[in-house]
């Protein structure tokens, strides 16, 4: 039963990406990360993103997926981490073939850990 436990985790996990290996690599020009701001809401009830990040709503994510670098690997947030928006995004970013994380902690632990964002 263990076994199985592990494997679920090891997968769990392996959707996630550390803020620490996205912050390493945002200000690189040749950074293999691109930032998506996935959370379904405008401008002025975000109020502030990512810096560097991409508006790029999970509602609208499957018509814009043409718009994407397959050779790039992109990280989804939303709001919080117990929130779907970012898992449906990885899902729709995963199925149509690119390599995507869900940033682990979402907006809300980036914004904890005081790393850089910028006003929208």
């Amino acid at each position: 039963m263990n076994e199985k436990k592990i494997e679920l985790l090891k997968t769990y996990l392996s959707l996630y990406i550390n803020h620490f290996v996205v912050l390493q690599n945002m200000d690189k020009e040749d950074s293999p990360y691109v930032v998506l701001d996935v959370r379904n809401a405008p401008a002025q009830v975000k109020k502030d993103q990512i810096k560097g990040a991409i508006a790029m709503p999970a509602k609208d994510l499957a018509d814009h997926l043409a718009e994407l670098d397959k050779n790039k690997t992109y990280v989804v947030y939303d709001w919080t981490g117990g929130t779907t928006l970012g898992k449906e995004a990885l899902l729709i970013l995963l199925s149509a073939g690119f390599e995507a994380y869900e940033l682990a902690g979402a907006m809300e632990g980036w914004k904890g850990m005081n790393l850089p964002i910028e006003e929208l």
